[in-house]
């Protein structure tokens, strides 16, 4: 292990040599000779290492076997047999330990038996001693008696001639000394029992003192082996060292001839380890500069970088400013093209969530926009995003003001004779009543069309004469009634006009002239009154029946004579609902079918339009025949479909958002001007007529006095005065 030591140490020695030739080496030399200088370093390197590893190997494992040594082979069966040998040991050490355990039980059993033995003892000399002091006094009692038996038999004869008395006391003294007899055979066949229990013990004891004699021998003669055993084992151990160290000696002379061969080659690796310094040395220089030319090209690559960014973004907000005015005009072209053709244009609004909402998950908004373009809208539905292109779609941060805005053209169109029918779909509680209504300080499509029809008629008062004329109907179960009528529960049919023309009218639905906002408020306030509103689950004031406003514009053209007739049709429909959903029962469940029927009923009509059938069911239902005119062609429409945005009513939002794709595709065709010069036709006269009756007869009737109070619905309609 000593010179183990030293070589290592001479190692270190000559590495440190090396290191410091390497450190002062100098010179050039030709590149071919550089390089297989280099080799030849690398292949010395590797033999100097492999020498340390095999000098580990034999500092780790001294006894190891030499590779190609001719005592390999007797080396290894001395180890096996050295292995063998501990394992003899072991065992050996093992049955010896166990053979300790079992004498020190053995022990432990003996010294317990010799204590049982000795309290034995101590009893029995105990007992015996008790009894043979028992066994005295029984002799002394006999003997007593033995030595008083010729007087008693003597005074017993004495007594028995004298007194009864003496001869009690004679058969009490015999009683008493058979009692003594007795006993002192009984102490005697305790002592006989005593005795041989004494006996059994001496026995047993001798027995226990034999065997431990034996297991004494035998751990003795255990012992001897054991230690003879263990003494050749650490001859044996003693002979294997000495010749595993031989071997190693042997082995150690070998590395230090090839620890001269390694020194001989470093001394010959000089001039490449001078050549190698040189090259490591102007490598280094050159790294010292690369970190500022590396500075240096990034920061150019960072300036070309940048200005190239900076002229992708101008390219980008270029392209983007052009894309969204290709955006508005194609909006625009579109527009016009729907126009020409006639098709149903559709908006859609998305109300606000508000508390009736709730909270939780079903509460979160499933509804998205794209910022790019306003006809798009983005329903997540079951997980799965749908998009839907509409003609406008307004979020819920859009006013009643951008909503009119929309459809603002088609009002205006009204007054140059043309029909124009806007009507609001959607679930119950979506805001269609909102959006056409709205409130008093922010009115909805209704007011807001009256208004802008008044605006037009004042600005075109120096060549026109208009007179506006307004009626509200509703349809509530199927039955169609007047909501400005004396008798709003009374039944109205739709009948076809007498003068071919095929167009439809409503005999004896009443019709007010308007010629102010107040008029207008005031009608609305009447309508509203009579419409059927109920509670439900869905909304505490849905509306049960489809409203109609319907207004008439007549204009007249002071210079030509030129007479028109437009319509517009203001449909508030009532939403469709599931039954499970809104809680309906008795009365509203029927309300709710009827609903639900009619809307049926217009999907079926659409559907028919869509696809130009030749058939349209126009008169399955009250609803779609009351709007026949307004989907026939001859009247420019436009559907506005409210949707809910939270997650609970995405199903209900997903049909309607269907439906309105298919009420877009649909073509109706131009809608066509009603103009013409003399005279209204009979469809006009008869509705102008039946209109100038109703409103003098109610006006004749309330003008008549009254015994009691008028009612409200009299005392509106004595504000408002018929129609001329």
């Amino acid at each position: 292990m000593v010179e183990v030591e030293n070589l290592k140490e001479k190692l270190i020695s000559q590495a440190q040599e090396v290191s410091r030739l390497r450190s002062e080496l100098g010179g050039t030399d030709l590149e071919k000779h550089r390089d297989r200088l280099m080799v030849e370093n690398e292949r010395l390197r590797q033999e100097l290492r492999h020498c340390e590893t095999e000098l580990q190997e034999l500092r780790a494992q001294p006894a190891g076997p030499c590779p190609g040594c001719e005592h390999s082979q007797e080396s290894t069966q001395l180890r096996d047999k050295l292995s063998q040998l501990q394992l003899e040991v072991a065992e050996n050490k093992g049955m010896l330990s166990e053979l300790n355990l079992e004498v020190q039980q053995k022990t432990d059993r003996l010294a317990e038996v010799e204590l049982r033995l000795k309290d034995c003892l101590a009893e029995k000399a105990q007992e015996e001693e008790r009894l043979s002091r028992r066994l005295r006094d029984s002799h002394e009692t006999i003997a007593s008696l033995r030595a008083q038996s010729p007087p008693v038999k003597y005074v017993i004869k004495t007594v028995e001639v004298e007194s009864s008395k003496t001869k009690q006391a004679l058969s009490e003294s015999q009683a008493r000394n058979q009692h003594l007899q007795e006993q002192v055979a009984m102490q005697r066949q305790v002592l006989k029992e005593m005795e041989q229990q004494l006996q059994s013990s001496h026995q047993l004891t001798v027995q226990l003192r034999a065997q431990i004699a034996m297991y004494e021998s035998e751990l003795e003669r255990a012992h001897g082996q054991m230690l003879e055993e263990m003494q050749s084992l650490e001859e044996d151990k003693n002979r294997a060292i000495e010749e595993a160290f031989a071997r190693a000696q042997v082995e150690m002379k070998a590395v230090h001839e090839n620890l001269a061969g390694v020194r001989t080659n470093l001394l010959t690796l000089q001039p490449a380890l001078r050549t190698l310094t040189n090259d490591y040395n102007g490598l280094k220089r050159q790294v010292r500069g690369f970190p500022l030319l590396l500075q240096e090209a990034l920061r150019s690559v960072k300036a070309e970088i940048g200005q190239a960014i900076e002229e992708v973004n101008s390219n980008n907000q270029e392209l983007l400013r052009k894309y969204r005015r290709e955006l508005q005009l194609r909006k625009k072209c579109h527009n016009e093209l729907v126009r020409l053709k006639g098709n149903i244009r559709v908006i859609a609004r998305v109300r606000p969530v508000t508390k009736e909402d709730g909270e939780g998950p079903e509460a979160t908004n499933a509804v998205t926009f794209d910022p790019d373009d306003d006809s798009i809208i983005h329903l997540l539905h079951k997980g799965k995003p749908v998009s839907f292109e509409l003609d406008k779609v307004f979020s819920p941060w859009a006013s009643q003001q951008d909503v009119f805005q929309e459809v603002q053209a088609l009002i205006t169109s009204c007054i140059d004779g043309f029909n124009v029918c806007i009507f609001a779909y959607g679930q119950t509680g979506a805001g269609k009543t909102y959006t056409m209504e709205g409130t008093p300080e922010d009115p909805g499509i209704n007011q807001r069309a009256l208004q802008l029809l008044f605006s037009e008629v004042q600005d075109k008062a120096s060549d026109w004469e208009y007179t506006i004329t307004v009626s509200a109907a509703e349809i509530y179960n199927e039955v169609l009634r007047d909501l400005l009528g004396r008798e709003p529960q009374e039944k109205l049919e739709i009948r076809l006009c007498p003068d071919g023309s095929g167009q439809l009218y409503v005999p004896g639905l009443t019709e007010f002239q308007v010629q102010s906002v107040d008029d207008i408020n005031k009608v609305f306030e009447f309508g509203h009154t009579n419409r059927t509103t109920e509670f439900t689950n869905l909304n505490e004031h849905s509306s049960r029946s489809h409203a109609l406003l319907i207004v008439t514009v007549r204009g007249v053209d002071c210079s030509t004579g030129l007479r028109t007739t437009g319509k517009l049709n203001l449909v508030d429909l009532a939403g469709s609902e599931r039954v499970g959903k809104s809680g309906a029962e008795g009365s509203r469940l029927r309300e709710a079918q009827h609903i639900n029927k009619s809307l049926s009923a217009l999907g079926d009509v659409i559907a028919a339009l869509r696809s130009r059938q030749g058939h349209v069911p126009f008169r399955n239902s009250k609803l779609t025949y009351l709007l026949q005119d307004s989907l026939s062609g001859d009247s420019k429409t436009l559907m506005v479909v409210q949707v809910s945005p939270v997650e609970k009513n995405t199903s209900e939002t997903l049909y309607s958002l269907k439906f309105a794709e298919r009420v877009r595709s649909v073509e109706l065709g131009p809608g066509s001007r009603r103009a013409e010069l003399g005279s209204w036709s009979s469809q006009e006269h008869l509705e102008w007529e039946s209109a100038c009756q109703t409103t003098q007869s109610s006006a004749r009737a309330h003008s008549a006095p009254s015994s009691g109070t008028s009612s409200r619905p009299g005392s509106i309609r004595r504000k408002l005065q018929p129609s001329a």
